[in-house]
């Protein structure tokens, strides 16, 4: 390992931690405040979930046209650094002095050298899962998570690269490389801003459900990557069995949220109003279709959401008030039995497509992530905060702030708007410094 270190002598860069839209938008606030910003994602592009989505409720705006002019803008910033396949270690000192230990993982790419012209992956021969598309598509073992990935360069999987040595030779530049090392190296930063996210219900611990075992029952984010025009599918919602166009669809609510067997008793925020955008997206294109929402209750909070939630109905899609049983194979498919809670009808159901909307649990390694920086977590796994009647950008350790979905669920809206509030903290703290 070699150890560099980055600093500035009146120590006031700020580290974020995660390149989701949160950290983009809280590197993006505070680089125009003249503070200089290490961006530090673990995956290979910032981007985070929001890069998975097509439309964006409840403008049904596209996703990836809100994000990657922020992506855009992040790269070419002079005042943001982004440390892409890293991790911060370590976290040693106080607000205002912190040393933040960041891991590199190794890319075997020349981060300088790529061009980012695929070349590579056309002749990749090896196809593997592609965890970008929630297992609906493939990969190659030298990929970019998607077309518009920041920064613009390709990663080898070495666990599945079968050392053809097809990309060595297809590389002009010669930017793939044959050995990588794993680097370590210190930032010296006045504050810091968690801003890691969320993780996906697991559907196989819903068993009743038969996630896996039933192959048209997916998941809410499975759904999202068929309906991307820039998915596997093409924009195209298929039967996973069958490759043909459903003719019936149903949703499936709360699944692994509001759900104290589960282990996860709090609400995710996000799964009625995403179940009714991409309901309302499939009505459009497939008018026939019959879409139904089954459901404990709609919480459709936030400014425009109920005025979108009534726009659902006139489209055809069906509100049903009610848990199912078990999906069970049938001779066409699948059957299951739901009561409406508020006639008492007990109603049998025969779906060719069940969306599971699986909710939002704590980012995978945010429980060592909080240890590592001497932070404290809520029962829930969520990152805690001083005191949420106060201030909700506020952790138990001075000088780190928290942002987005890393503290509770959040949409879009609120997960931007809570990284304003956090990156003004960081930098109010930075100032102090550049003061001192």
């Amino acid at each position: 390992m070699s150890n560099l270190r980055e600093s500035t002598p009146a120590m006031t860069d700020i580290v974020v931690i995660g390149g989701g839209v949160a950290g983009i938008q809280a590197a993006l606030d505070l680089a125009g405040h003249g503070m200089h910003v290490h961006l530090v994602e673990r995956e290979p592009s910032i981007g985070g979930h929001m890069a998975q989505l097509d439309k964006t409720f409840p403008t049904n705006d596209c996703s990836m046209c809100i994000l990657s002019p922020k992506m855009v803008d992040v790269s070419r910033n002079p005042d943001i650094t982004i440390h892409t396949c890293a991790e911060v270690e370590s976290v040693e000192g106080e607000a205002g002095h912190f040393l933040v230990t960041v891991k590199k993982h190794p890319r075997y790419v020349d981060e300088v050298a790529c061009t980012g012209c695929g070349d590579c992956i056309q002749i990749c021969p090896v196809e593997v899962y592609n965890r970008f598309d929630a297992g609906t598509g493939v990969r190659k073992a030298i990929y970019k998570p998607h077309a518009q990935a920041v920064p613009d360069v390709v990663v080898r999987d070495t666990e599945h690269c079968i050392e053809c040595g097809l990309c060595y030779d297809a590389c002009g530049p010669g930017a793939v490389l044959h050995e990588d090392t794993e680097k370590t190296f210190v930032i010296e930063a006045a504050s810091i801003v968690i801003t890691t996210g969320y993780g996906i219900f697991d559907a196989k611990k819903k068993k009743p459900f038969n996630y896996l075992a039933l192959p048209d029952v997916v998941t809410s984010l499975e759904l999202e990557r068929m309906i991307n025009a820039g998915g596997p599918t093409g924009g195209k919602v298929k039967r996973m069995s069958t490759g043909q166009v459903p003719k019936s669809i149903l949703f499936i609510q709360c699944v692994g949220s509001r759900d104290i067997p589960a282990g996860r008793p709090y609400c995710s925020c996000v799964c009625c109003m995403q179940a009714i955008k991409n309901a309302m997206l499939i009505k459009e294109k497939n008018p026939a279709m019959d879409v139904t929402i089954l459901y404990m209750d709609v919480r459709a909070y936030g400014k425009g959401y109920e005025e979108y939630y009534e726009r659902a109905k006139t489209t055809g899609v069906r509100f049903l008030r009610g848990m199912p049983s078990d999906i069970l194979p049938d001779r066409d498919g699948m059957v299951l039995q739901v009561e409406d809670t508020e006639t008492s009808a007990v109603h049998t159901l025969r779906p060719e497509l069940v969306v599971l909307s699986v909710g939002m649990e704590p980012a995978e390694g945010g429980a060592a992530l909080a240890e590592r920086l001497g932070i404290a977590c809520e029962d829930s796994g969520f990152i805690r905060v001083a005191n949420d009647a106060v201030d909700t950008a506020v952790t138990t350790r001075p000088g780190i702030y928290i942002a987005g979905a890393a503290g509770a669920p959040r949409d879009i809206p609120d997960s931007v708007a809570s990284a304003g509030s956090a990156a003004m903290r960081a930098w109010i703290t930075g100032k102090r410094m550049r003061s001192a």
